[in-house]
């Protein structure tokens, strides 16, 4: 794992308070990424996952849930929306979205409750840009991109981006 230092850099989009860049080489490096970042995360916290099909989302979110020591196996939840992972080690629920089906905006995630559930939880949310920003001031973006066209080439470029107080001062991987 490649970990350039990146930290906030000057003149950044409003609310940014912490950015890290990494080069990863393999899945298995995306998934230690997402056991790496569950350290930091704590309930309230919302994780907004960008990137292509097929660039990684779903398995970062399977080591965040490996990392916070959630029930049950991390799978896409494209057809059924949401899940719901209690933890099995006293820490917050992961709650896993994918609102790549949604197209209604804020107001078509309303009616998943996820306002309710984010002050106890961790809230991931793939293809959640222009869709879930409104929910809080603080969150953390990832986006995940990859190589594209016929290759068998792993390597992905991971860009966090924090907003808000929050993750102000908070070490990100990679800055």
């Amino acid at each position: 794992m490649e970990a350039p230092q990146n930290p906030a850099p000057e003149g950044a989009p409003e609310g940014v308070t912490a950015t890290a860049r990494l080069t990863l080489h393999a899945p298995e490096e995306t998934q230690d990424l997402g056991r790496t970042l569950a350290k930091l995360l704590r309930p309230g916290d919302l994780v907004m996952l960008t990137g292509e099909l097929g660039a990684g989302k779903t398995t970062l979110t399977r080591g965040l849930g490996e990392g916070l020591g959630v029930r049950g196996a991390v799978t896409s939840p494209t057809f059924v929306i949401a899940r719901v992972h209690p933890s099995l080690v006293g820490g917050p629920a992961l709650v896993h979205v994918d609102a790549y089906r949604l197209g209604g905006g804020l107001d078509e995630m309303e009616d998943l409750d996820l306002d309710v559930s984010l002050p106890e939880s961790v809230v991931v949310v793939e293809w959640g840009e222009g869709k879930v920003e409104d929910l809080t001031e603080d969150r953390l973006h990832v986006v995940i991109d990859r190589v594209v066209g016929a290759t068998d080439d792993e390597r992905r470029v991971i860009t966090l981006t924090g907003y808000g107080p929050r993750w102000a001062g908070v070490g990100l991987p990679g800055a």
